[in-house]
């Protein structure tokens, strides 16, 4: 098994000190100090609250981080709610209550966010469930527009797209013209930089819009 890389981030000296010697005891992982730390796969943020500093650190770390979107194993006593989007934003895959987390268990964490895995405790599943509806419901559908980034509109066509469908039997299936369905078709090429029509189904389908 690989050894995965981590980078330490800590709310005091100490604190960070007694992290990397525990984390020495655990095999599966290995603590990356100084400039190597921007080589690590995983930052493990601990941390008593989480604030706008740790936030700003955790995002510093990814700006600099040679892996494109490094994960995020964070171990906190508390996370507010408008701090929770935020950390998921900048790649949060695990968040273990600090009283309570070994350094067993955050070794299995931090594994398993290397190999893009988000182990969530239920209550920050349903917390996040929330947010993400309300913002669907009082933001982006009013719009037109869903979670993904899609209109529903766009969605529709890029389903009878995959399905196989030409531009004229997607504009007769949904009664548009056959412009208006080339039109929603640049649109989503355009808004999200791809090549062509087989693209952007393959880009729905990866995202998980489809």
């Amino acid at each position: 098994m690989d050894v995965v890389g981590v980078a330490v981030l800590a709310g005091d000296q100490l604190t960070r000190d007694g992290v990397v010697a525990g984390l020495a005891t655990q095999a599966a992982v290995e603590v990356y100090l100084g400039e190597r730390q921007r080589s690590a796969r995983v930052l493990l943020a601990v941390v008593d609250q989480v604030t706008e500093e740790v936030l700003g650190g955790i995002e510093r770390f990814g700006r600099a981080a040679r892996h494109r979107d490094p994960a995020v194993v964070l171990v906190a006593q508390e996370i507010r709610e408008h701090h929770l989007l935020r950390a998921v934003e900048l790649g949060l895959a695990a968040l273990l209550p600090r009283r309570e987390a070994g350094f067993d268990q955050i070794a299995r964490a931090v594994v398993a966010a290397a190999s893009g895995r988000a182990e969530l405790p239920a209550a920050v599943t349903r917390r996040l469930l929330e947010q993400l509806r309300t913002v669907q419901r009082d933001v982006l559908g009013p719009r037109g527009l869903t979670v993904s980034g899609f209109t529903e509109r766009e969605l529709e066509v890029l389903r009878l797209l995959a399905d196989g469908l030409d531009t004229g039997e997607v504009a007769l299936k949904l009664n548009y013209s056959q412009r208006t369905v080339k039109n929603i078709i640049y649109g989503v090429m355009n808004r999200f930089g791809l090549r062509n029509r087989t693209h952007a189904v393959a880009y729905a389908i990866r995202t998980g819009a489809l």
